[in-house]
Parts: structure tokens; sequence; C-alpha cells
């Protein structure tokens, strides 16, 4: 099981960092992935962080350089740090767990989702 948390109301400019927390198998076997779905739109991949972690992170151009992704095997969790906010990332986020890192950035090759949690940035 996958719970994605940490999401709130913040303005634009602001940081904001949102936390998943794996339950219930061996999360160290994962890719790891962060989708968001901003209202009236389809949920798309943000960031992507290989099982092993470290370096081996992709992102979506969208927020490439402003997004982080990483991970703690020991703790179970991923982690999205979020810097200058924009509106236009207001969406629901979630994080999920994939066996295929050639695939990260598609939906389709995830085998579990966390609830998701809102984001809201104000201008």
């Amino acid at each position: 099981q996958l719970q994605a948390y940490g999401g709130g109301l913040v303005q634009a400019g602001d940081s904001l960092s949102l936390s998943c927390a794996a339950s219930g198998r061996p999360f160290g076997d994962y890719e790891m992935g962060w989708f968001r779905q901003a209202p009236g739109k389809e949920r798309r991949f943000v960031a992507g962080i290989m099982s092993s972690g470290g370096s081996s992170t992709v992102y979506a151009a969208s927020v490439k350089g402003r997004f982080t992704i990483s991970r703690d095997n020991a703790k179970n969790k991923v982690y999205l740090h979020m810097n200058t906010l924009k509106p236009e990332d207001t969406a629901i986020y979630y994080c999920a767990a994939s066996r295929n890192w050639r695939m990260i950035r598609f939906e389709a090759e995830y085998v579990s989702w966390g609830r998701g949690t809102l984001v809201t940035v104000s201008s």
C-alpha cells in the first residue's frame, strides 16, 4: 500500500514537500514515480526514481529544475520536493510503484497507486 501526504495550499513561488509511505511489499524492489492530475485533465507523469535511488531520476519537462524526487529505502518512503511552485502545479499528486524503469513515464506500467494528496497553488 502507498499513501501520499504533505499537500496543502501555498502561494506561487513557495516550496512544498510531499512524502509517500509504502507498506506491505519490498519497497526497494520497485521503481517509484509521482504523477499529478489537474482539475479537468488527465493524470500525467511528474517524476520517477530508480529502485536504487541516487541520481537515477527522470522528470517531466514542466517540472525539471524545480522539483526533486528522492527516496529512502530504509524508511520505505519516496519524496517530491517542489520549489518555485506555480498555479499550474495545482493538482492531486499521486505516488506509484513500477517494476519497469524503461517505461517509468507510462501510467499503465505502474502496479500500485497511493491515494493522492491535493496541492493548491494560489497566484
